[in-house]
Order: structure tokens, then sequence, then C-alpha cells
């Protein structure tokens, strides 16, 4: 029997149909960047978690559509997933592996932070140790080369460990494992079934062979 929440963490990728309801009863969903999961994956907002460095941050913050959007309007908390000092010790060593990520480093979350304040809603960063973390946990499952691990990958990793209370049901949908070549998408994957298989968290739809990325 149920004893706690239900925690939907919604990604960016494909929501079956008919999800929608069931993730909109959940007691807590978050999603991701822009939310393209609203739709197919419903329309409750709890908690949006940004990627605050590099690009997709600069494009959050530098326009209104997205402070103005729905989504946004409706969510209570924004969670920034990146260390801006984590990442910042990256930047040397990427200008000589991935110099076309000259601005991967760049950190924005002072601007999530202002925004969250000047909104009256809560920011919060998902501490460094949790990546730390995640980087041991994942190395266990051989990733291919990679620059960071995915956002959805970062929050899943700081539910489960961090967030989550006993009892909580921990709930993925929108999460296909794939996207940026950067990131150790087949490994990601792997790690996320043994979590599964641990009980910490399942999949509101199984995951089919269908859905594996190329070669995996």
């Amino acid at each position: 029997m149920q004893s706690g929440r239900v925690i939907m963490i919604v990604g960016n990728g494909d929501v079956p149909e008919g999800a929608a309801a069931t993730i909109d009863a959940a007691d807590l969903v978050i999603r991701f960047n822009d939310c393209r999961s609203v739709g197919k994956g419903g329309s409750r907002t709890d908690i949006i978690a940004v990627c605050n460095t590099g690009r997709p941050a600069l494009s959050m913050l530098g326009g209104g559509r997205w402070k103005t959007s729905a989504a946004v309007r409706q969510a209570r908390e924004l969670w920034s997933v990146r260390s801006g000092a984590r990442f910042a010790a990256m930047r040397a060593a990427l200008a000589g592996t991935h110099p076309d990520l000259d601005d991967f480093c760049d950190d924005y979350t002072a601007g999530f932070e202002s925004f969250a304040r000047a909104t009256a809603r809560k920011h919060r960063v998902i501490a460094a140790e949790t990546h730390d973390r995640l980087e041991r946990d994942l190395a266990r499952f051989s990733p291919s080369p990679y620059v960071a691990p995915s956002s959805g990958l970062v929050v899943i990793a700081d539910i489960v460990s961090s967030f989550a209370a006993a009892g909580d049901d921990v709930v993925l949908a929108g999460f296909g494992h794939i996207g940026w070549q950067w990131h150790p998408f087949a490994a990601e994957r792997r790690y996320v079934d043994a979590l599964a298989a641990q009980g910490r968290l399942r999949r509101l739809h199984p995951f089919a062979s269908s859905d594996l990325p190329q070669g995996a």
C-alpha cells in the first residue's frame, strides 16, 4: 500500500498516449528546461529542473518566452541541475578535448536565482556531491567517453539518493535515453535499469527494446 508521495519525473522524450492523467495525478511533477513534455505528458508542473550552464541556460534566460510559458508560471520551484564551481573546473580540459564547447561551462545560476526571487519561488542548486556520486556509479556501467551526464540523470540520482523519503514512489516518464552525443546515454539507461531492479524507482511504461539507443 502506497504510504508516501508519488514523485513523477518527466523527461523531454516521448510520452505514450494516455499517460497525461496519470502524470497529472501525481503528488509532485518535475519537468526539465523548456518542458517539452507538456501536452501528451500532462500539464501539472511543480518543479522545473534547468540546465543552468551553457547555451540552454542562456536561451531560457535571454528571452521572455520561457519565463512566461504556462509551465514556468505554474512551477513553484526551480532547480539548477549543475554545480557552477564543478563545471568551471572542467573548462580547461574541455578547451583541449572539445574546443567547440567553449561556452559549455558558462554559469547562469545567478540568473535563475534572481528570476526565482523576483517571482517568489524557491530556487535550489543540486549539490556537487550528487554529481560526484553519480559519476562514480556510472563508471560501473562502462560508459563511452562523455562530457557530462544528462540533466535528467542528475535529477534522478538526486531524487533517489537524498530527496525522496521512505515510502515515496518515484516514477519516470519520457526518458528514451537518447540525445546529445556527449551524454553517456547507454550507460545512463543501464544505471536507471539497475535502480528499477532495486525497487528504488519504476518506469510509468515498460522500456521497450525498440526504444534502445542505436548500438545499445
